[in-house]
This record gives structure tokens, sequence and C-alpha cells, in this order.
């Protein structure tokens, strides 16, 4: 269903922000029921009970994704089976009914095609997709709703830097964490992000772009930042935080270390990193489907600052990062077959 015409939208002003796009996916599901067939219906707002699961008690999971136009002049998504399967893990945690893989990367393809004409031209941006599984039927008292709600909505957004990659000038903070031990931080449970807004504000507030959290049983440790997870580059060995529970296993994160670890053959480590460890770093740089790969510049604790690469993306880094977007926009070979085609 390609459509020859894309929408009038002016490409070149477009932002990491909501454009309404033409359509959306929808799907329900009753308690230890199975998913109905899903539908696809025009983008708007939606009708949901004052006491609804997800409104009261925040029993919510969502994904993010992006579809590109590629250099080989078709529509792609990058590896949308992680997606799906981190999809089914966070809805168990939070006793949500599983979306099937197949149903899921299959409602993915349905919106995207039916909003193709949506999709920003080539080097202009991407469809950002946004999955999002609620439990929408009411309940009173904490138990988990009778109902459900699978939803697709799309946007065209722009970079997310729009005047190029900047180092990331980042604050670790003592006063917040972002994930308790055995809580929610290992799954894209809606609520993680409520919580990590106020400490953001706060290091907005001060000249900071984020805030870096310490893992809760020792605050030694570097976990991650609200919405992206951390690297650090020493001595050509790259070291990221290792899934203990509390850090998202993000689909970037994965592909940076199999990039790493595959193609520029470093040694990679996955472990509890101290945060001397990132204060003498050589690089740092954080991952995620809306920054990519974006590096650090300077690191602020309760009592110092430290710059990291002179305040420059490090070689490693930009390695990685040109390598991971040259798979994404098919400018290079794909070893890995992570680019799924749309068209």
């Amino acid at each position: 269903m390609k459509r020859e015409k894309l929408q009038n939208i002016n490409w070149d002003k477009l932002t990491f922000s909501i454009t309404p796009a033409r359509s959306m996916y929808i799907a329900h599901c009753e308690l230890n029921g199975k998913w109905e067939e899903g539908k696809l219906i025009p983008y708007g707002d939606i009708s949901l009970s004052p006491a609804a699961g997800v409104l009261n008690y925040g029993q919510g999971i969502f994904e993010g994704m992006k579809a590109y136009r590629s250099a080989k002049d078709r529509i792609v998504l990058f590896r949308p089976e992680k997606n799906a399967i981190r999809a089914s893990t966070s809805a168990e945690r939070v006793c949500i009914p599983k979306v099937p893989k197949e149903m899921f990367i299959d409602a993915i393809v349905k919106v995207v095609k039916d909003n193709i004409d949506y999709v920003p031209p080539r080097g202009k941006g991407s469809l950002y997709i946004r999955p999002v599984i609620w439990g929408t039927g009411p309940v009173l008292g904490v138990a988990p709703a009778p109902s459900y709600t699978f939803l697709i909505y799309v946007s065209p957004v722009g970079p997310y830097f729009k005047s190029g990659v900047k180092c990331l000038n980042l604050r670790i903070t003592n006063q917040f964490h972002r994930a308790a031990p055995k809580g929610t931080g290992g799954h894209k449970v809606i609520g993680n992000y409520a919580a990590s807004l106020f400490p953001q504000k706060l290091a907005k507030k001060t000249g900071f772009d984020e805030a870096i959290y310490l893992n809760a049983s020792n605050e030694k440790f570097i976990e991650e930042v609200g919405s992206a997870n951390l690297f650090a580059i020493k001595d050509k060995v790259l070291m990221t935080p290792s899934l203990d529970g509390s850090i998202l296993p993000g689909v970037t994160r994965d592909s940076a270390l199999m990039i790493a670890r595959e193609l520029l053959h470093m040694e990679v480590r996955e472990k509890s990193i101290p945060i001397k460890d990132f204060l003498k770093a050589d690089e740092v740089f954080c991952s995620g489907t809306a920054v990519v790969v974006t590096p650090v510049g300077k690191i602020t604790t309760h009592n110092q600052s430290t710059k990291i690469n002179n305040n420059k993306m490090g070689p490693i880094t930009q390695k990685i990062r040109e390598i991971l977007l040259g798979i994404q926009r098919e400018e290079r070979d794909d070893p890995f077959d992570w680019i799924y085609p749309l068209t």
C-alpha cells in the first residue's frame, strides 16, 4: 500500500515531538483470555474508564521503535523481534497478557504501511513507533485489570538533536534512585519513567542534560540515565553495567555491544562499574532508540566536574555510532540480519 506522494510536512523543521499521523492499531483482550484480532482506526483520542487499571495503578508498558527510508529505497524496521520479546517480558512482570511475537510484529507492519506517507524522506528523520499495552478495564483495589488494550500509534520525528550530535553534560544524583533491586527497572514499565521526571527537571534546571542514577543497593556503582543505557571505554575495553534486574535491556545497548565485540574486535565487559571508572574513562556514551549513540562530554558529582575526552566525541564512540546508523539506514552491509524490510 505504498503511497507515491508524501504528506505536506515541512520535513526540515521536523522535531522530536508528536505530529499526528493517519491511523493507529488497536486490539483488546480479557484477563486470562486471548488477544482479539486487531484493526486500524483513525488516529485520535480513546475512551477509558476513570477506574482503568493503567490510570489508577500504573498497569502499563510500552516500547519505542523507528521505521526508516533506507539507502535501498525501501522502508525498514530495526530488530523488531527484540522489542516484541521485551514487551512480552515486561507485560508478564505487571500481570498483563502477553502479546504473541508474531502478532506484535504484524501489528507494527500494518500501522507503518498505512502511514507510509508519514515516513520522512531519507536523512530527514524517521517514523517513531510507540506500542503500548495497558490495563484498561475498571478495577477498584490493587489487582490486575479485567481487560487490556494493545495500541500502536506513530509519529514522524526529526533528529533528536537538530544542531547535530552534542556531547551530553550529565550529573550524578545521590538524591534519587531510578529503580530498586528486584523491582521493575529491567522492564519498560510506564511508572519507571514517571519517577524520572522530577530528577530530570532538577538536572535541567541546573544546566545539565540529564541525571545519572546509581545502583540503589550500593551507590558506588553507575546504573543508567532516565531513558538510556550508559557505556564507558578505557584502554579500548568497552564496559557497561550488567543486566542485574534494574538495568533496562536496551535494543540499542545490545546492538552496540555486538558491534564492538564482533566488528571492532573489542573486549566487552558487562559488570558493576564504580563511579571512579566512569570519571577516568577515555570515552563515555549513552544509547537508546531516540539518542542512538550519543557521547557524554562531562560528568559532575556532588563535589567535582570531569571532562571526558576534552568534551568531544571519542573515536570508538564515533565508529560504533557510524556502524549502527549505517546498518539501520542500509548504507552498509548488515552482518547480523537486523534489518526487517517492509517495502
